[in-house]
């Protein structure tokens, strides 16, 4: 399932598209993906602005003119895409290429640019929804979510505060989105590497020293992924479909039995099972 970056990758990509722009036209070719799509769904968005779009945890929020917010969700393969941009951008070009549609493209926005998003998701875990602005924080999927771990709400001090007490071990409270939001398996694994905590340390005993490194080394390796266009380990591809990158710097995740990089360790790279997700992590260097 894509991460933090990998969506942040994907809103960022989706903006040109989007930002600002009108939906001329929803083409919706199937009732739902994991539920079913709000009632008028392409009645409703067909004429809308996208004033701006954020993202919360693994969501992506489309602001509309009309007073409602498209949340968007990939799922397990998920996968928006952008097509004929370039043209959107060259005064007295109307010549638009746009791929021939796939199976699994199941929702299609036709901007007013001529440009187009297509939601392709061939397992159909991903999700579309419509709120009122005024209240799409209250929404189920994001009223329960905690800190955002790239804003300024997260700290140690914070972390500190959610882990207090806390017997089950940190790499599995990481992934607790009521915890911090939009943390998944693969950035857990790295961050906690980075940090020197071993994945079954309960929560509550990592100290505070050791906490204020931990929230440093998840926004860096957040940030780094961010930077190289995020993961691509199957289904993932960046709005204008290349591949992220992040996957070559990888430090643990999925590389078991592979020295630890870390210099001078002399280590090699153990995986367990926490709460049925596979953890990367070095037995000599993470305690």
């Amino acid at each position: 399932m894509p991460e933090l970056p990998e969506v942040e990758t994907v809103r960022r990509g989706l903006a040109p598209a989007m930002e600002g722009r009108v939906i001329a036209r929803m083409e919706v070719r199937r009732d739902g993906l994991r539920w079913p799509f709000p009632e008028r769904m392409a009645e409703r968005l067909t004429g809308a602005r996208v004033l701006r779009l954020r993202r919360r945890s693994k969501y992506i929020l489309g602001d509309l003119d009309s007073g409602e917010t498209m949340l968007i969700h990939l799922g397990m393969s998920g996968r928006m895409t952008v097509s004929g941009l370039a043209a959107a951008f060259v005064p007295g070009r109307f010549h638009h290429d746009h791929p021939a549609p796939e199976k699994h493209d199941h929702v299609v926005f036709h901007m007013e640019s001529g440009a187009r998003v297509t939601f392709n998701d061939p397992r159909r875990f991903g999700a579309l929804d419509l709120i009122a602005t005024e209240r799409a924080e209250a929404h189920p999927l994001l009223a329960a979510l905690g800190p955002e771990p790239l804003g300024n709400a997260f700290s140690a001090s914070v972390l500190a505060r959610a882990l207090a007490g806390r017997r089950g071990p940190i790499k599995t409270l990481l992934l607790d989105q009521r915890i911090v939001a939009g943390l998944g398996n693969i950035y857990v694994c790295e961050a906690l590497h980075r940090s020197g905590i071993h994945p079954a340390r309960a929560g509550g005993r990592v100290g505070t020293s050791r906490l204020e490194r931990l929230v440093a080394e998840i926004r860096a390796v957040l940030s780094e992924a961010i930077d190289a266009g995020g993961s691509s380990l199957r289904d993932y591809r960046q709005a204008g479909g290349e591949l992220g990158y992040f996957q070559h710097d990888f430090r643990v995740y999925d590389r078991e039995g592979t020295p630890c990089p870390t210099g001078g360790c002399g280590g090699t790279i153990r995986r367990i099972v926490q709460g049925g997700r596979s953890t990367y992590y070095c037995p000599r260097c993470q305690r």
